[in-house]
């Protein structure tokens, strides 16, 4: 009878020090929740899960297998407590016992604009073709599955009397999918990328971020047997792919528009233009980098990501933005040394940034290790220098390099002109 006892204290002990570690865990969840709404950083930039409350049973699988943090229990249900965070690879979903996860676009308060397309990936405007994230597949082993299909489709119209069968817009997991396809089936093609380097959105991850998380089949390859990969692994994987294969990419070449012509098409790019049966359109949903529009912005000195810090070693570098990549920028270069960094901003104060870049940020000024310039805007950027308009009057900044960090036009307009057809989706599948 004692040992029963003994066996039930221990039990209660148990179970309240398993009680009050997920109160803890809740509580917590809860205020990374609450940060992210003041911060203005529950709104997922594009798929995302959607939890059934009356379905979750709260077991914690999809926080366990979500790789980005992006998820918690909040009141013993599954909550999105950290939008901007989330890329959509899915892995909660999979995680999920119960089936109560659904995986959508948009949100209630904000909207996202889906191209129509067929079974098949052509879109209303025959001939033209989208798969991968521009369609709304944020799964990087979806989205080369996409361009893989869409490719088949095209195979079956493509047509002799063009320089090519079929033009492929960007090199991220389905353009690069669609290009090994184009390979494997003998077309004449041509693959863009508008970015120095492949890999789409996922090159601009951050680093060591979780990429993919289930195996992908490519043309030429086969099956790719990955489990969890990290951007760095999959950026090199994706490289030795391209060597193997020789797989033809022309990069920095960026569309401007698609223009009918006959039974086909011609693109007209920064580098010319290309007659072509078929359009095959895999760019992300970044858009073109937003530009400054200032006298000077079009030289060498200036980029519109930051690639590898160590190459600023030693110089004055303006970064421009206020969003998490432009802190972020910052951060990373105050690291190096003798770099001289200062960051601007047009606004009063980082809004819709991450509590911890906002409070790093702040850290680095304390410091001495960087400059904030808000309220400003560049004028104009010169071989040495770059000129500020701030709160306190005209300023003349010191300067080799300039990251403009703005963020992205997306390519709908350009779209739109062509005659394709979006839906705007308000969280649904």
């Amino acid at each position: 009878m004692n040992y029963l006892w003994l066996y039930l204290a221990v039990m209660v002990v148990l179970w309240w020090l398993y009680l009050r570690r997920r109160g803890r865990i809740q509580r917590e969840h809860a205020q990374q929740l609450q940060q992210s709404l003041e911060a203005g950083l529950a709104e997922p930039a594009s798929l995302h899960p959607v939890i059934d409350p009356q379905r979750c049973i709260g077991s914690s699988s999809c926080i366990k297998a979500c790789p980005e943090d992006a998820l918690g229990i909040v009141n013993g249900k599954a909550v999105l407590v950290n939008g901007a965070s989330c890329i959509g690879h899915g892995a909660c979903r999979a995680a999920c016992p119960v089936e109560a996860i659904e995986l959508v676009f948009g949100t209630e308060k904000r909207g996202i604009d889906i191209p129509q397309v067929s079974p098949t990936f052509e879109s209303n405007v025959p001939g033209i073709f989208i798969a991968g994230e521009l369609g709304g597949m944020g799964l990087i082993r979806k989205a080369a599955e996409q361009g893989r299909q869409a490719m088949e489709a095209i195979r079956a119209r493509s047509r002799g009397s063009f320089d090519y069968d079929v033009v492929i817009v960007g090199c991220g997991p389905a353009g690069l999918s669609a290009g090994l396809a184009a390979i494997a089936h003998k077309l004449k093609y041509r693959l863009m990328e508008q970015e120095p380097s492949l890999g789409g959105a996922v090159f601009h991850y951050p680093r060591n971020k979780i990429a993919m998380t289930a195996p992908v089949k490519l043309a030429l390859i086969g099956k790719v047997r990955f489990g969890e990969v990290q951007k760095e692994k999959l950026l090199e994987f994706w490289d030795t792919v391209v060597k193997k294969t020789g797989l033809k990419i022309a990069f920095r070449e960026c569309m401007e528009a698609v223009e009918r012509d006959g039974d086909g098409f011609v693109v007209r790019t920064n580098q010319g233009s290309h007659r072509t049966s078929s359009v095959l359109l895999t760019m992300g949903r970044r858009g073109t980098p937003r530009k400054l529009d200032v006298p000077g912005e079009e030289t060498p000195k200036v980029v519109y990501r930051l690639i590898d810090p160590a190459q600023y070693d030693g110089q004055a570098v303006l970064v421009v933005g206020g969003g998490d990549s432009a802190l972020e920028a910052a951060l990373a270069l105050a690291e190096r040394p003798g770099t001289d960094v200062t960051l601007s901003y047009r606004s009063e104060a980082f809004s819709r940034v991450k509590q911890k870049n906002r409070q790093a940020i702040e850290q680095a000024q304390r410091d001495q290790r960087l400059r904030v310039e808000l309220e400003s805007t560049v004028v104009a950027i010169e071989p040495e220098h770059v000129q500020l308009k701030t709160k306190a009057g005209p300023a003349t900044l010191r300067n080799q390099a300039v990251i403009v960090c703005a963020g992205g036009l997306l390519p709908t307009p350009l779209l739109q002109k062509i005659g394709i057809l979006f839906e705007t989706k308000h969280g649904t599948a």
